[in-house]
């Protein structure tokens, strides 16, 4: 990929960029703020670890949206924080205005890219950024089970003492306090993790991925998780700029797959090089249908509180 654009050079942002850049996940890298030196002196500090790293890629920033003409993929992270006892959702109302004041000058500038989206309430977001730009679902897509299914499956092999390399784990839904982590879909190795571990400990798994954002924030206090965020968004990035076709959990417009249209939410789908190639449906049992049907309301009624 020759140019990427990462939007909000906050936590998140940052790392984002340190990763994308170390990676050589693209020719160009972008950090694009409201405030200038802050922006460019970002910039500048992880360019200058290029050598040291030893990568390639040119890392700039700024101010002007214009530096994000001929991206090819634009990452918005940016938006108010999430704080101490607050929901996903309570960041609705303050982060709208801001997404979608940065997807008219994507629209301007790099009317061609792929839009990323990171910030909170991100299925909203996502939903939004879609109905704004009238861009193919493709196009547009957001950051969230490749994040809480790593939870997931750093958990187990806490629990497990197992390798983390050879777990997978998979958690679709909302990603807030109804996503759905899919046991029956998580493995050591090619094996199901129930072969494992008994139910009540999976139980008390499944729960602590749900919190597991939570959690993060009330131990930190003054910041949310950006390292694993990070981490996340640069593995997507990474299936797209290869064109892996990787099988990734995120956040995707839906057209009557699991039952749901008019929707984004998270579920597994192939990305490739022209974003989310296809999304993969899976089998479900009434239990897992039920627990969808439930996150995708709430989904629904965070969409539809922003008129």
């Amino acid at each position: 990929m020759e140019k990427i654009t990462v939007v909000g050079p906050g936590r998140v942002g940052e790392s984002t960029a340190q990763i994308l850049a170390k990676e050589e996940l693209c020719r160009e890298l972008v950090l694009l703020g409201r405030q200038e030196g802050v922006a460019r002196g970002i910039a500048l500090d992880i360019q200058e670890s290029a050598p040291l790293f030893g990568f390639d890629t040119r890392v700039t920033g700024g101010a002007d949206p214009a530096l994000m003409a001929g991206s090819d993929l634009v990452i918005i992270t940016a938006g108010a924080p999430r704080k101490p006892g607050m929901s996903r959702a309570d960041l609705r109302d303050a982060n709208l205005p801001v997404i979608t004041t940065i997807l008219d000058q994507v629209m301007h500038y790099a009317p061609q890219a792929m839009v990323l989206i990171v910030s909170n309430p991100v299925d909203v977001l996502t939903y939004h950024a879609w109905r704004h730009t009238g861009w193919a679902r493709q196009r547009v897509f957001g950051l969230s089970g490749v994040l809480d299914s790593a939870r997931m499956a750093s958990f187990i092999a806490l629990e497990t003492g197992f390798s983390v390399k050879d777990i997978t784990a998979l958690v679709i839904g909302g990603h807030g306090d109804t996503m759905v982590p899919l046991p029956r879909y998580t493995c050591i190795n090619g094996i199901p993790v129930t072969h494992f571990l008994p139910p009540d400990i999976i139980a008390r798994l499944v729960e602590h991925t749900r919190q597991g954002g939570a959690e993060i924030l009330a131990l930190k206090e003054n910041s949310s998780a950006y390292d694993s965020p990070a981490a996340a968004i640069a593995t997507m990035v990474d299936a797209l700029v290869h064109r892996r076709r990787r099988v990734l959990p995120c956040v995707a417009m839906l057209d009557g797959e699991y039952g749901q249209r008019d929707i984004a939410f998270g579920v597994p789908a192939i990305l490739g090089g022209t974003g989310v190639e296809k999304v993969v449906e899976l089998p479900l049992t009434e239990e897992e249908k039920e627990a969808v049907r439930r996150s995708a309301e709430q989904v629904r009624a965070s969409i539809g509180a922003t008129g």
